[in-house]
This record gives structure tokens, C-alpha cells and sequence, in this order.
């Protein structure tokens, strides 16, 4: 459907200045993404999604309408709608009849819809929601979500979403919460004349309206919440076919900037041998059916579904590949296939996400890639929450240390805690865990599987199931703590005696490698303790290749010097 806006309404806009970063402000609620959720929202399954935008870019305004069909799980007789009350709604119809005005409100973010009748359980409800104005504008995206205006170079629109955080909320009605997540979306875009808006999933069909504007109609299915994304700009395209291992082939697009021509080859370059990586580690890519997506942004980054955003500037580095392009293609298997029911589990997708860089290193050059990459990650790791506090909780108790989250822990410690269980389990059952935490199936094959919902005690339960071992005491103290264990020596004449001092004195069997006079030797650690015989005088070394995510008092001393030297210059300045 085509949106417009009458001419007084036009001028009324015009008149109003252009929001700055952070406004319009937002509700407490607008800014939560999860948590616990009412009963009326858990009530509903999401059927489909019909969004239909209009980006204004001279007014930094949208307008929208958004077609929600859902199924009831149970009786209902309201619905409970995420959308930002700085979108306000300006007419809704339920099953196509028109809702008095009376019907519904929306003072904090959440549109309370009453509906005309009860919806029995196993009933379904279409509602036609039409709303618009001054989305919230990002401050500083992707750390934290919103809308992002911007000019190329030359002066045209370049603008993006972003709402991992904040969430859907922020420019469309939906069910704020991980598994909130629609059955199928269609899109249409429209944007001014010269512009171009690729989206999520399938293009469908790109209509030219008679104002020279045009519509891009798109299609995708199960997406994540926060991988909605709207991208508009002045864009080229690259454009390719990967013959995946697994017999199908996948269509890949870049969309980029004019004038970047041969750095945007350079990183197209990189799509296919990262896709086989991934499909050689990991399993088929989830969403052949529809494309490998990449988009040009102006901001650095975010996993939307198979258009993911793209803002490293092309940055070169040691290792080779662009870590921002690898890091968030990871999501497409760790937060778009495998998404985390609660976003207590948030290691799931950043982890993997940052965990899946050193192995991509490995998979190019070696081990000794391997092995700098996560050197580099293990210095900032800060152990002051633990990754999973054993609740349900929002994006925000997660992602930012000042409400209690662990912060940049899910990515580096997370990513510490795969590199320790592969050790310890062995690469075979590794990879095995991984492929089933991914696809919920040993066996996957494009058209066996669908895009699921995982849990840590999930993952616990994959390990077990692969291993015929219970690594509980492992998950116990990486997972729920937020200390470190220790690893203690102590030696007497020829005897060397190895301890482990666990946080909360749990169990903690890990085996330890010592290397004495080039020798490598495994000792079991069964009761969490053991000893070897070392000759007096005779050289030895404790885990020689850092196999063990364990403290490290350089490392604390390293951040304690880092962290008062930035106080000192923030004091002078």
C-alpha cells in the first residue's frame, strides 16, 4: 500500500526541526528488549507480518503500516503491541473492521489493543496497525539503537536501523522479546527517487510509484526481532552465486557506496571461502533459500538477517579478513539459526560470535593464528558478573555492566569458555556440539531444518549427550561464576603438586598438560588436584599452550595499570 501525507501535514513537518542523536526521547519501556513478558503477549503466536514503510529522509520521519496476524496459544481478548509512543497510531483495524479510536492506547510503548471479541484458543486475529512520525535517533549505533541519518559523501541520504538493544520496537509494532519472532515478514519500502532499500530476505519486486519514488518489496522467513532492518542509500551492488558443498547454491549480494568499487571487490571477495567455512565447521548456511545479504551502513555493524550490516571501513588487519564482515556473517548460524529463548543465554550468539574469528584464523593459516587471536581476547576479559544469571532477563541486564550484565564477558569470556571445552572434549565432539546446539539435529540439510531457539542448559544437555559425560562442574564455574579458578603449584624436593582453587569450592576435575624437559605430559586432576615428579633443577611449564581459561594475575594487573592510567588522564584533562 502506498502511504502519503497531505499537503498541510507536509508544511506542519517542514516546520519541525530535525531531531538530534538521542530524540526524541524514549520510555523505560521502549528501552527494554525481553525480560518477563505479560501474559497476553506469551499468549499469541506470530503468525506473519506485512510491514509497509515510507522513509522521509527531509523530515527524518516514517510512516507505517504494519498487517499482524497471530494465533492464540490461549484465550485472549486484548492484545498487548510493542511500538515507540513517539510513532503514534493513527488507525487500527482488526479483521478488517475499523477500531474506534477508544479501542486501543499507548502512554509508555506497549499499544493496548481491545479487541471486539475474545479470541478463543487455536483462534487467529489480524490487526492492521497505521502509525508514523519522529523515530528515536541512535547516539552512538550500533552500541546503542535507534535511527541513523546520514549523507554520503556527495550529499545523498545514507540512513539505517539498528535495535538489538532497544529492539523492534523502535520503528515497527511487534512482540519485543527473542522468541516474539513473526513466521514470515513481507516488506515495502518506499524511498525518494534514486535510492535504493535493500532488506531482509527475498527480493520480491521493486515497484516505481508515479512520483518517481520506488517500493522494494521484500520476503523473508522467521526472522529475528532486532533483524529487521531498514537500509536506504545511493547504492551499487555486487553480486554472485556460492555452490555450497551441501549441493544448493545461494545467491550473495554487497550493497556499497559509489566510488568504493575496488574495496567493495576486495570484501566480496571474502563472502564465499567465509561461507565455506562455516558450511565445512558449522553446517549448510541456514538461509540458501534466500541470500547471503551484506549492506553498506553508516554505522559499524549488526547481524540482520541475511542483510547484515557492514561499516568496517574496510579496515585491513594481520590475520587477513575483515573481522567485522566474519564476525557478524557468524550470527547468521549463532542469533539468526540458533537464537537464545531468554537473552540470559546472550553468550549463544556473541561466544560463538567472537569464538568463530580465531577459528576461521585457524582454518586459513594454523594454529599459531589460533592461538594469537585468542591471546588477544584474553586480555579483556573482566570477570565481574557471571555470563548467566539463571533468570529471565532483557537485552540490558545482559549487555550493560551498570545494570548488573556481564558485558563484554559474553563475547571474549564466552569465547574463552568454547576454546576451553574444545579442549577439553576434543575437537570431533566440539564441532558435533556445535552443529547440534545450531541446527537441533546431528544431520542437517537444507530443507531439514528451520530456524530454532536454544538455551544454555540446552547446550549442556548436547555436550552430555555427545560426550556420555557430565561436564556440569565446567559449565557451573564459566557459566554461573563470575571468578576464575586458580590453579595453584606447589613443589617439595622431585614432587610438583597442582590444585585448583574454584570460586563457590565446587568440583572442578580439569585436566592440566605440564611440559617438563619438552615433554608433555596430561595429568587427570580427577578430585581437582595432582602431582608429577619433576627433577630438582628440571624446567617446567603449567598448560604451556593455554588450553585453560584460568586467572591470571598479569592479566589483572595489566587491566588494574590500563584502567589508572585512563583515570589519570581523564583527571588531567
Amino acid at each position: 500500500m502506498r502511504l502519503f501525507l497531505t499537503l498541510p501535514a507536509l508544511a506542519l513537518l517542514a516546520a519541525t526541526p530535525l531531531p538530534k542523536k538521542g530524540e526524541p526521547a524514549i520510555t523505560e519501556l521502549t528501552k527494554t528488549s525481553g525480560g518477563i513478558r505479560p501474559a497476553e503477549q506469551l499468549a499469541l503466536r506470530f503468525d506473519s507480518a506485512d510491514l509497509s514503510f515510507e522513509v522521509l529522509p527531509d523530515t527524518e520521519t516514517l510512516n507505517g503500516v504494519a498487517t499482524l496476524s497471530f494465533t492464540a496459544k490461549s484465550a485472549v481478548d486484548r492484545l498487548l503491541i510493542d511500538i515507540d509512543k513517539n510513532l503514534p497510531v493513527a488507525a487500527i483495524a482488526i479483521d478488517g473492521v475499523a477500531l474506534k479510536p477508544a479501542a486501543w492506547s499507548n502512554p509508555e510503548g506497549r499499544l493496548t489493543i481491545q479487541l471486539p471479541r475474545t479470541i478463543a484458543t487455536g483462534g487467529k486475529v489480524t490487526a492492521r496497525i497505521t502509525y508514523g512520525g519522529t523515530p528515536h535517533v541512535a547516539v552512538r549505533a550500533p552500541w546503542d539503537d535507534g535511527m541513523v541519518w546520514s549523507k554520503t559523501p556527495d550529499g545523498k541520504t545514507w540512513f539505517a536501523t539498528t535495535a538489538e538493544g532497544y529492539g523492534c520496537d523502535l520503528f515497527w509494532p511487534c512482540l519485543d522479546f527473542p522468541t516474539g519472532e513473526p513466521g514470515v515478514v513481507d516488506l515495502h519500502i518506499t524511498v525518494p527517487k534514486g535510492l535504493k532499500a535493500p532488506s531482509n530476505g527475498k527480493l520480491v519486486g521493486i515497484d516505481t510509484l508515479p512520483d518517481g519514488r520506488t517500493r522494494w518489496n521484500w520476503r523473508t522467513r522467521n526472522p529475528n526481532t532486532y533483524a529487521i532492518a531498514l537500509n536506504v542509500g545511493p547504492y551499487e551492488e555486487i553480486s554472485g552465486t556460492y555452490k555450497s558443498r551441501f549441493g544448493n547454491s545461494i545467491p550473495m549480494y554487497y550493497w556499497y557506496l559509489p566510488g568504493e568499487r575496488e574495496q567493495a571487490e576486495k570484501l566480496f571477495a571474502e563472502f564465499a571461502p567465509t561461507l565455506d567455512f562455516f558450511e565445512a565447521k558449522v553446517g549448510p548456511y541456514p538461509f540458501g533459500d534466500e541470500k547471503v545479504g551484506v549492506v553498506q551502513t553508516p554505522h559499524k555493524g549488526m547481524e540482520h538477517q541475511t542483510i547484515n550490516a557492514y561499516g568496517n571501513e574496510y579496515a585491513k588487519a594481520v590475520e587477513g579478513f575483515d573481522w567485522l564482515f566474519q564476525h557478524e556473517f557468524t550470527h547468521e548460524w549463532f542469533a539468526n539459526q540458533l537464537t537464545a529463548a531468554n537473552w540470559d543465554d546472550y553468550w549463544l550468539h556473541e561466544g560463538y560470535g567472537s569464538y568463530m574469528q580465531p577459528a576461521y584464523g585457524e582454518w586459513r593459516e594454523g594454529r599459531a593464528r589460533y592461538a594469537t587471536m585468542m591471546q588477544s581476547q584474553r586480555a579483556t576479559i573482566m570477570n565481574l558478573k557471571p555470563i548467566v544469571q539463571g533468570r529471565v532477563i532483557t537485552e540490558e541486564e545482559v549487555y550493560e555492566a551498570e545494570k548488573g550484565g556481564a558485558g563484554q564477558d559474553i563475547y571474549v569470556k564466552g569465547s574463552w569458555m568454547l576454546h576451553a571445552l574444545r579442549n577439553l572434549i576434543g575437537d570431533d565432539a566440539f564441532w558435533k556440539v556445535t552443529t547440534l546446539a545450531v541446527y537441533g539435529r546431528a544431520d542437517p540439510r537444507p530443507g531439514n531444518f528451520v530456524p530454532r531457539f536454544g538455551s544454555s542448559a540446552e547446550y549442556e544437555a548436547f555436550v552430555r549427550q555427545v560426550t556420555g559425560k557430565d561436564y556440569g562442574w565446567f559449565f557451573d564455574v564459566y557459566l554461573r561464576q563470575a571468578a576464575l579458578p586458580e590453579l595453584l603449584a606447589s613443589r617439595i624436593g622431585d614432587t610438583v603438586t597442582l590444585g585448583w582453587n574454584v570460586p563457590g569450592g565446587g568440583a572442578f576435575p580439569m585436566p592440566v598438560e605440564v611440559q617438563v624437559a619438552g615433554r608433555t605430559e596430561l595429568l587427570p586432576m580427577i578430585k581437582g588436584h595432582g602431582t608429577l615428579t619433576v627433577a630438582t633443577g628440571t624446567h617446567f611449564i603449567v598448560d604451556p599452550d593455554a588450553k585453560i581459561l584460568r586467572r591470571n594475575v598479569a592479566v589483572e594487573e595489566t587491566q588494574a595499570w590500563r584502567a589508572a592510567q585512563a583515570a589519570r588522564r581523564a583527571s588531567a584533562q
